[in-house]
């Protein structure tokens, strides 16, 4: 660790002791070296000893900059690890960091681009439209020596920070030392599973450091929402995109969480709610792709045509992914619950493989019965989705289940959508909305339609090998004449060999149960049974 290594690391035990995190470390003696070190090394008190440790814990990740605050929210996401005051907290943090200089942005473009600005845009403006941890969003137009189809549209720059890569890393490898310790100073630390959390960001992160993949993710989610009503997601230009910079389509349209400009403009919000369910369940359940950093930052609504309105989603840096066994779970999952079948719940866990095969069926059906009976006291459309999958990873943790990261990608954004819904329309009833969505998906799955899809499917593969079928079937007959008649020479030999066949057999038994007694691999009494045993089963035989 070098010097710049060691201010930094002051730094930030010299802030979380400022908030007074430090109470979090239990006062064991595993831990009197520490607690010791604390006071004689550092003598700074908490200066905010009136607020709880959620309120202090978020002060402190804003004071330590973007690096802390993205781990701070996708912090929020793992319900299934801190209590929800803690999580509702880390959840309001806010990612808005100042610009930096636009001529350095200039300059960070023109190398990525190889050449001037003025080689392929008009109109760059070097005040930032938006900044961020990662990057920042710059405004221009195709200039006229550009292909018609691009001449004079207007562009989004975005470009990585400089220097954030390497500041990144520098703190990740300080989570890493922090997080190893965490097991040992408490006993719930092993359940914290401190090193997955900051393994499992750490690849977040870095993947969001190559705009590359931001890119790919939006021309694929673009192309599942051609030509749709209810989602519409700007246009790349990849001729134009490198690893730290991605020129997209410049889009217009009211931010999601601006309700009052909403209705100024006629929006119908019932419509808007339920589209936003749709489009969820839709990226779920039919493309297996979900876009999963949907954040009122990162959702707009069309202005145009208000009584039919249109989202407009950015920002595809983050996406989750599902597999058919996945999507399976959570379908029957939710509609099982809403139909009250715990058992059905619980079997589809172990079924599922994320908890282990000996769990008790009945013990697990219970705790699920425990949990989720009383979320019925609320009328079903005040039903929250992403609270129902949260109880559900809850009690399950209980039976020892496996994290799955994908899941907990999806109750995030869930509960993004969910927030999202009812602000827009409070009298929005999901359940309502998605059950016939969820019902039509698992029918197509499991019934009539699934198996003829399947049918289908194969039939390529069928026809490939039709041809070849009745010379296959030719060479089995005659394959089983050869077996036929090799098993009736086997019968008619050992009908000759029977006395042979038992002295033989004699032979191997008494030398099996003498290796057993030389080697003691069984005591001699068990020895000498084993070897009359044998002299009397081939008796009776004969």
């Amino acid at each position: 660790m070098n010097i710049k290594n060691f201010r930094r690391l002051y730094k930030i035990i010299h802030t979380f002791l400022r908030y007074g995190i430090d109470e979090v470390i239990p006062d064991v003696p595993r831990t009197r070296s520490l607690r010791l070190g604390r006071k004689s090394l550092f003598w700074v008190q908490n200066q905010f000893p009136n607020e709880p440790l959620g309120v202090r814990l978020r002060l402190a990740l804003q004071e330590l900059g973007p690096v802390w605050i993205k781990l701070g929210q996708m912090l929020s996401t793992r319900r299934d690890l801190f209590s929800p005051e803690l999580a509702d907290q880390l959840a309001l943090l806010q990612d808005q960091v100042d610009a930096f200089d636009g001529k350095l942005a200039r300059q960070r473009i023109e190398q990525a681009l190889g050449g001037s600005l003025e080689t392929w845009f008009d109109e760059f403006e070097e005040t930032a439209l938006a900044s961020a941890s990662i990057a920042q969003v710059h405004t221009a137009k195709f200039n006229q020596n550009q292909p018609l189809e691009l001449a004079g549209k207007e562009v989004v720059l975005k470009v990585i920070r400089p220097g954030i890569e390497q500041v990144i890393k520098d703190d990740l490898e300080l989570m890493y030392r922090l997080a190893r310790l965490i097991p040992k100073w408490s006993a719930d630390g092993k359940r914290l599973r401190a090193v997955e959390v900051v393994r499992e960001y750490e690849k977040t992160v870095l993947d969001e450091l190559d705009l590359r993949k931001e890119m790919a993710n939006a021309i694929r989610l673009r192309a599942n929402f051609d030509g749709s009503e209810m989602l519409y997601v700007p246009e790349m230009y990849p001729d134009f995109c490198h690893k730290n910079l991605i020129v997209m389509e410049r889009i217009y349209g009211i931010p999601v969480a601006n309700i009052a400009e909403l209705e100024a403009n006629g929006t119908d919000m019932k419509l808007l709610a339920e589209r936003g369910v749709k489009v969820f369940f839709t990226q779920v359940f039919r493309d297996s792709f979900f876009h999963a950093d949907m954040h009122p930052g990162n959702i707009f609504v069309n202005p145009n045509h208000p009584e039919n309105p249109q989202y407009i989603g950015i920002d595809c840096g983050i996406v989750g992914q599902l597999n058919e066994h996945d999507k399976r779970y959570l379908a029957e999952s939710f509609v099982a619950f809403f139909n009250r079948d715990y058992r059905r719940v619980a079997l589809m866990h172990v079924e599922s493989g994320w908890t282990p095969e000996d769990t008790n069926i009945d013990a697990f059906e219970q705790a699920f019965r425990e949990v989720c009976e009383p979320i019925f006291a609320k009328p079903l459309s005040e039903i929250s989705f992403g609270q129902v999958l949260l109880n559900l990873f809850n009690v399950a943790r209980e039976f020892n289940m496996e994290v799955q990261p994908q899941l907990v990608l999806l109750q995030k954004t869930l509960l993004y959508i969910e927030g999202l819904g009812r602000q827009i329309y409070p009298q929005l009833d999901l359940w309502q909305t998605a059950k016939p969505f969820l019902q039509n998906w698992l029918d197509e799955q499991m019934g009539v339609k699934a198996m003829i899809r399947q049918v289908r499917q194969r039939l390529p593969q069928f026809r490939e090998h039709f041809a070849e079928f009745p010379e296959a079937v030719f060479q089995a007959l005659q394959q089983q004449k050869q077996i036929n008649k090799r098993l009736a020479e086997i019968n008619q030999s050992l009908q000759q060999n029977r006395p042979s066949q038992f002295g033989s057999t004699l032979l191997i038994g008494g030398l099996l149960a003498g290796i057993f007694w030389k080697f003691e691999a069984m005591p001699l009494w068990l020895s000498v049974s084993l070897f009359l045993l044998t002299i009397v089963l081939l008796l009776r035989h004969r």
